[in-house]
């Protein structure tokens, strides 16, 4: 403030200049000053003049916005979460901390950088956009699941929920995503599946005839070997009971 004075003091007056006026009773009150260069009938500057506006009112809101803004910041910031967000062009522009400790790249590395054609797997960057795409039409997808690629070569498996952001006027701005790694319980599932797709193919592939019924007493297992020997396809054999089928009478 003493600037401002010694400004306008000088002839270089001050337009807009907010304030803050510590009131008798010990509140605070916010002043937008034009600091006016005050002059005698010479020309003479003789002191500074001061017409203020009080915007107290409007300055605790813009000041409860701003705390609220930095407070959210901070929760994405810190999320146990990971959560990044692109532009209307695709490019990045949210990257918190820990999409950074999951994939390697700080946020200063992807920032500005297309997100699908840079971090994507390639067999998932048309589907990924896809769903950018939707969301940046506002139809927003849950639950999707991508895969990132880490800075030093490994996958991510990450459950997504792609949601619309949008300004104050309610345009469209970008997409927010907001995930949960799932890498290990996808690893999983993925081992689980490997193990019951090589055990199908042992079973169809044994030396052995290898045959299989429900509760019911119908076919539900008939492998290779068994099509071989009895000359009835798994087709013909399938859901068929077995013992009045294919066993013979006596």
């Amino acid at each position: 403030v003493q600037e401002v004075l010694d400004n306008a003091l000088h002839g270089n007056e001050t337009s807009n200049y907010e304030l803050e006026f510590e009131t008798k009773s010990g509140e605070t009150r916010y002043l937008l000053v034009n600091a006016t260069t005050r002059r005698d009938a010479d020309n003479h500057i003789v002191g500074v003049v001061g017409v203020a506006q009080d915007v107290t009112e409007s300055s605790k809101n813009e000041r409860a916005i701003q705390a609220m803004a930095n407070e959210l910041r901070q929760l994405v910031d810190n999320a146990n979460a990971p959560i990044f967000g692109i532009d209307v062009d695709g490019n990045v522009n949210e990257w918190n901390a820990m999409t950074s400790s999951i994939t390697g790249y700080s946020k200063e590395e992807a920032f500005e950088k297309p997100l699908v054609s840079t971090f994507i797997v390639p067999k998932l960057r048309q589907s990924v956009q896809e769903v950018l795409d939707n969301a940046l039409h506002g139809n927003e997808t849950s639950n999707y699941e991508l895969e990132f690629e880490t800075k030093s070569g490994e996958t991510r498996y990450l459950l997504v929920n792609a949601t619309t952001r949008r300004d104050a006027d309610n345009h469209i701005v970008g997409v927010v995503g907001v995930a949960q790694d799932v890498t290990e319980s996808s690893k999983n599932e993925r081992a689980i599946k490997a193990m019951a797709n090589e055990l199908r193919q042992l079973v169809d592939t044994a030396n052995a005839p290898i045959f299989g019924i429900d509760v019911h007493g119908d076919v539900n297992e008939w492998n290779d070997k068994t099509a071989e020997i009895t000359g009835y396809k798994k087709e013909e054999a399938f859901s068929k009971p077995l013992v009045s089928t294919f066993i013979v009478p006596k």
